[in-house]
């Protein structure tokens, strides 16, 4: 299996510690999207959609582990229970506001990924099929101001 990124996604944010750890955390933090200029038809009719998923590599985790440790809680937990970037093929996801498009350029809010990450993929949000009001938070329990006051640390390098 190969995967090719398509492009670069650009923040403020240049070192991991103190980011943001979910997009709550950077609702007015814009970053930009630049998509290689080969995938610009691609982004034809994005523009209608309010707000977009960027699936991206976390290109600066080096390691690996099942368990981790989470920002909210105080034991471990199976990686694939938390949002952790150590996860084996170290693939992250957000969901942004999209604020507008500029051919192969598109402004987005709320981006909490790290200046120069890898772009896997980009999927529209639609509430109609990816809201589910009666969707449990399993172990997590924080509100969202807990989340958008949060700050990551060395524990994910």
């Amino acid at each position: 299996m190969t995967i090719t990124p398509i492009g670069i996604i650009h923040s403020p944010f240049t070192d991991i510690k103190n980011m943001p750890i979910q997009p709550a955390g950077a609702a007015d933090v814009e970053g930009t999207v630049v998509i290689d200029e080969e995938y610009t038809a691609g982004l034809n009719d994005l523009d209608s959609f309010s707000h977009i998923y960027l699936l991206y590599h976390f290109h600066k985790t080096t390691r690996t582990a099942l368990t981790v440790k989470p920002f909210f809680d105080t034991v471990e937990r199976g990686v694939f229970a938390t949002r952790a970037p150590l996860r084996p093929n170290h693939i992250g996801m957000s969901i942004v506001r999209l604020v507008k498009r500029e051919k192969n350029v598109l402004t987005v809010r709320g981006c909490d990924i790290l200046d120069g990450t890898p772009l896997l993929d980009i999927k529209p949000y639609a509430p109609q099929f990816d809201c589910y009001p009666d969707a449990t938070s399993g172990w997590i329990n924080v509100t969202e101001q807990d989340f958008a006051a949060k700050r990551s640390d060395e524990r994910f390098e």
